[in-house]
């Protein structure tokens, strides 16, 4: 079967040849080099031989060797590695007589080493000592081909030596130049071999031969044409428009072309990005308000491709339940005036927590409703009996008053001060870690660490919820201001203005043209509580300043946040299981 081409005749199409496709392998001159230096770093240390072997079509041109005299001694540990030593090359040439004639050898030619950066490196670092420019020879690397398809079932590590032996090299590598250019030689034709197979038969094929991205993923990088260089959320979009993922960036365009190159090594991404039809940005004015719209948009849209920031409405909260004599109870939502903790990421964590409040107090643990009095006199359950339970169902003339001492210590705990908790779990957590039993204190502190983050941060939330509106600027580097305005923990508007500019007339136009926000039950924000975390991370910000606050914005002092590196924790158990030491010593 045979091709003609058409090219330059009126009227017909044109049928392209393989050599339009670019340089064939077989006509491309390689010079295959390798140094030996008196170290690693080419600042600091000098080039002692150069050995280099010009192949083309797997034909031997020519090879070229020396040794260079370094200007500084050879380390003795180098002199054992290579055989050259200081004597050796005392009488060498200098690199200005050795590094000219190398430049000749190689001219027009591509360049080939292995671990090509090391080799590279200090040539260019000799060009520029000497003050002769790079010829910027283009540049194949050996190793990140053998990566590619020589695998470890085949070769323990892809070191030169171990690739020699699995091509069957006709030189043995020995650390010295010319006959390490030799061994990469084989090594390079052993690759090429296997890489030919793979559509690699061009000069161009190899600049991304050894790049690990599927070819029909990095043809999508044309969905970042176009994209802005700007903050803010970009919508990965496939078939009907549906939305598969939304990212956030400093820099849109760069962060959507980093997914079609090696940088992106998420597998479920990959996929994603062979989807993808379409990517669209938004804008933001600071990287607050692009996170801000990431998950409200994660939240609207519920990407697939997102693991986190869905489904806010599945958050859990603990509740201490408003009845006779109250217990606590994980719910999906806050209601009413009750005590709640929260949100958790999920209902096990939940419960975790609410097991941690249950190992301190002696909360009910039943969940059916009891009456103020009982009509007859029950008999306590098992908990009662080890002190777990205060046992109220028992209670027959008259109501269980110590039933509400509990409780309120529980309600303390939950919207204050957490110590009695703390200090519970903690030294329960030293006596097991004394007794050796470090994976039941490991359950107990998982437990504890559920019901202060929890706590802490409904106690955040709280005061941000309530507040109808809050007006907060930070100074931005450009020398204006950033500003936002909060309404019940919500992100209602944002602006940016320059230096220079007045930013009240800013701040009074955000406050009438910004987001009516309907008032949620506290301690829940009217938002994604993600959201909240945000607002509460940039309020906490040393630079910020508050413009205006409609409601008391407050956090007790004795409270949640207090307690959430567990610092008391430490200190119970270390202090615990230093007592358990010394009465074991003295024993």
């Amino acid at each position: 079967m045979s091709i003609t081409s058409t090219r330059g005749q009126p009227g017909t199409s044109v049928q392209p040849s393989f050599a339009d496709l670019g340089t064939p392998l077989q006509d491309v001159t390689f010079v295959v080099v390798d140094l030996e230096t008196t170290g690693s770093r080419a600042d600091d240390a000098g080039i002692t031989e150069i050995g280099a072997v010009k192949v083309r079509g797997g034909e031997v041109l020519g090879e070229f060797q020396s040794l260079v005299n370094p200007g500084r001694p050879v380390p003795a540990f180098v002199a054992r590695l290579t055989g050259i030593t200081t004597t050796m090359v005392a009488t060498a040439p200098d690199p200005d007589l050795v590094l000219p004639s190398f430049l000749e050898f190689a001219h027009d030619a591509v360049l080939v080493a292995h671990n090509a950066p090391f080799d590279i490196g200090f040539l260019r670092a000799a060009c520029a000592e000497l003050g002769y420019a790079w010829p910027g020879f283009a540049v194949v690397d050996t190793l990140p081909l053998a990566r590619r398809v020589v695998t470890r079932d085949e070769a323990r590590n892809h070191k030169l030596s171990t690739l020699a032996a699995l091509f069957r090299a006709g030189t043995s590598p020995d650390h010295r130049a010319l006959a390490d250019a030799r061994a990469t030689v084989d090594v390079l034709h052993g690759l090429l071999e296997r890489l030919a197979p793979l559509g690699v038969t061009h000069l161009e094929d190899l600049a991304t031969a050894s790049d690990p991205v599927p070819a029909d993923v990095r043809r999508k990088a044309t969905l970042a044409d176009g994209l802005p260089s700007s903050p803010g959320v970009y919508l990965f979009r496939g078939p009907d428009d549906e939305v598969l993922y939304v990212g956030t960036s400093t820099n849109i365009r760069q962060r959507v072309r980093s997914y079609f190159t090696a940088a992106e090594k998420r597998r479920r991404m990959t996929e994603m990005v062979r989807i993808a039809d379409a990517v669209t940005p938004v804008v933001c004015a600071t990287p607050l308000e692009a996170r801000v719209r990431e998950l409200r948009l994660i939240a609207e849209h519920a990407p697939r491709y997102n693991r986190r920031s869905k489904h806010p409405e599945r958050r859990s909260w603990v509740r201490l339940t408003d009845e006779a004599y109250p217990r606590l109870s994980v719910v999906s939502e806050v209601r009413g005036d009750a005590p709640h903790i929260g949100p958790f990421t999920s209902r096990r964590t939940a419960s975790a927590a609410v097991e941690a409040v249950h190992d301190a107090l002696s909360l009910r643990q039943c969940t059916q409703r009891l009456p103020l009095v009982a009509r007859e006199r029950r008999s306590p359950c098992a908990l009662a009996g080890l002190d777990r339970c205060s046992a109220p169902c028992t209670a027959v003339e008259t109501p269980d008053v110590g039933y509400a001492a509990v409780v309120a210590e529980a309600t303390a705990a939950l919207t204050g001060d957490p110590g009695v908790v703390v200090r519970a779990l903690g030294e329960r957590v030293a006596r097991l870690a004394a007794q050796e039993r470090f994976e039941e204190a490991g359950q107990v502190t998982a437990r504890l660490r559920a019901f202060v983050g929890g706590a802490a941060r409904a106690q955040r939330l709280d005061p941000l919820s309530r507040c109808a509106e809050l007006v907060a600027g930070r100074p931005t580097p450009a020398g204006g201001w950033e500003l936002v305005v909060v309404r019940h923990a919500r992100l209602a508007a944002t602006a940016v203005t320059g230096a220079g500019e007045d930013p009240w007339p800013v701040v009074h136009a955000l406050r009438a043209t910004a987001e009516v926000v309907d008032a949620p039950t506290p301690p829940a924000p009217a938002c994604h509580p993600e959201e909240a975390a945000l607002i509460l991370d940039w309020l906490d910000q040393p630079d910020v300043r508050l413009v205006d606050v409609s409601d008391p914005w407050t956090c007790p002092v004795r409270s949640a946040v207090a307690h959430a590196d567990l610092d008391d924790v430490a200190a119970t158990v270390a202090l615990a299981v230093g007592e358990a030491a010394d009465t074991m010593a003295a024993c």
